[in-house]
């Protein structure tokens, strides 16, 4: 059976509607405060920001070291917390015990360690095989051939971000606690739907950029009307809330990708090709 983008699409607006007061509370509890205060509290990230805009990235690189080199811990911790908030959230949204917000929370706290393993553990994955694949063809010292490697790690990279796209629902939702049985169960759910999945995810972030920037000039333009320090106040909030609602979209999306490709698991079609 193949993944159907409009089902997925409807399954999470379905979610979100329902669940919009209660995912917007642990949102702005477990992201956009956070977010919001390491863009206020730490003046580097004006500098950070300024670094990305500049389209260099050796001077992007710098910055990123000086920052997170400076603030690591204060990182760490937020990396922490959001985790709590997102396994939280896919709890309270497709737990079968229909938990409390406090139990939800209880349970994203007890398996934040595992997520972050489990995350470290897919970016040590996508990199290697990124590297691997980027210094393997250059090489040859042929700037086209070297070019073509970036090319395939770049692709290898979307597609086992795909693949392993799902195991924050596999932690979250389903309980599983080791991370390598996550990134297996994620590997396995995906299992002859990375296109469709790739493609609705892709469609997604197109759409989200696309708001998010109009949102983030309209919003920045105004705050800039009312002074230097507004609008630094200013760019902090809107930076803060568009982060809390992709996260809440990216839930639901996550939840209903994962619950109709594990119904598929469960009935499998007959003579599928099953080929990822």
């Amino acid at each position: 059976m193949k993944f159907d983008l409009d089902t997925a699409w409807k399954d999470a607006m379905g979610l979100l509607t329902r669940n919009a007061s209660l995912l917007g509370v642990v949102a702005g509890v477990f992201f956009f405060l956070p977010y919001a205060g390491i863009a206020i509290g730490i003046p580097e990230m004006k500098t950070l920001g300024e670094a990305q805009a500049s389209g260099n990235l050796e001077v992007m690189m710098a910055a990123v070291e000086a920052v997170y080199g400076k603030y690591w811990y204060l990182f760490l911790a937020m990396a922490v917390i959001q985790g709590i908030g997102l396994l939280a959230m896919l709890a309270l949204l497709r737990r079968r015990a229909n938990p409390t917000v406090g139990e939800a929370l209880g349970s994203g706290a007890r398996s934040v360690v595992s997520y972050i393993a489990a995350q470290i553990l897919q970016g040590f994955l996508i990199i290697g095989v990124a590297f691997f694949l980027t210094a393997l063809f250059a090489l040859t010292g042929v700037v086209a051939i070297a070019a073509l490697g970036g090319v395939m790690a770049f692709v290898v990279a979307c597609y086992l971000v795909t693949k392993l796209s799902l195991v924050a629902p596999v932690i979250g939702i389903e309980g599983e606690r080791n991370p390598v049985a996550a990134l297996r169960r994620s590997w396995a759910l995906t299992k002859g739907n990375s296109m469709r999945l790739f493609l609705f995810y892709a469609l997604l972030i197109v759409a989200f950029l696309v708001v998010s920037l109009l949102i983030s000039l309209v919003l920045g333009l105004v705050f800039a009307l009312a002074g230097e320090q507004a609008a630094a106040l200013g760019e902090a909030v809107t930076s803060g809330l568009i982060n809390a609602v992709m996260i809440v979209v990216m839930v639901c999306v996550m939840a209903a990708a994962h619950t109709q490709l594990a119904r598929f698991e469960a009935k499998p079609a007959r003579g599928e090709d099953l080929e990822a």
